[in-house]
């Protein structure tokens, strides 16, 4: 197997799907889908599946076990886990679950910036978030109630996970849409500007002198031209 090949949600997905058997390509999206887990892993682009097992193929971890035809389907190479696939399953596994890693969501990265809209225009934004929020978090609850019953929980431990995580996460939006209700939670321009004034008075040593300068010159103010490469070359020596 190649050591530098990195472990991908896609990549651990489609050696689950061949631990039971040899499958194609469309049989390996088609599973992951009866089984739920195109919810936690991206499936929907087939080209991205078909570069994964390329790459799982270049890597030594699962081989072609033939090629179908048929008249009525396109041509279809049939895949395989190979020895180094199954010993590198469990490996991924225990890494992915172990291991806190930083994904860099889009949310979070949002509310980092979220003063760049007025208290009420936060305020629209995470009521319709949680409004989808509270759809999700009852489809969960729904599948649970229905499955539990009947599959092991283990097969079942990613929507426990989501379902904890949503309720988290209304939880937490439901007290700041309090608070932004309730005027607890609030900021204007002139607030903003100051902080960054002060922020920029501490940091302007590092920063080049023109940072800022276009805000603060304000609209038509001409700025110094910088020389072009033949300035230079007509200077003298």
């Amino acid at each position: 197997m190649d050591p530098t090949f990195r472990p991908s949600p896609l990549g651990l997905a489609v050696l689950a799907m061949l631990v039971p058997g040899p499958l194609h390509p469309y049989g390996i999206q088609r599973l992951i889908k009866q089984w739920g887990k195109d919810e936690v892993v991206n499936v929907e682009q087939r080209a991205n599946l078909y570069k994964t097992i390329r790459r799982l193929h270049e890597a030594g971890l699962i081989a072609i076990r033939q090629t179908e035809r048929d008249q009525q389907y396109p041509e279809r190479t049939v895949y395989e886990l190979t020895g180094a696939g199954r010993r590198g399953l469990p490996g991924w596994l225990t890494e992915m679950l172990a291991t806190v890693r930083n994904e860099y969501p889009r949310f979070p990265a949002a509310l980092s910036f979220a003063m760049g809209l007025p208290p009420a225009g936060l305020l629209a934004a995470l009521e319709q978030r949680a409004a989808v929020l509270r759809e999700d978090l009852a489809r969960l609850e729904k599948l649970l109630d229905d499955y539990s019953g009947s599959l092991p929980r283990v097969t079942l431990l990613d929507d426990e996970y989501r379902r904890a995580v949503t309720a988290a996460e209304l939880a937490w939006i439901d007290g700041v849409l309090s608070d932004l209700r309730s005027g607890a939670l609030t900021w204007d321009e002139e607030q903003l500007a100051a902080v960054a004034a002060e922020d920029l008075t501490a940091v302007a040593p590092d920063l080049p002198p023109e940072y800022g300068a276009e805000g603060a010159e304000g609209p038509g103010t001409e700025r110094p031209r910088a020389e072009k490469p033949d300035d230079l070359d007509a200077r003298p020596i």
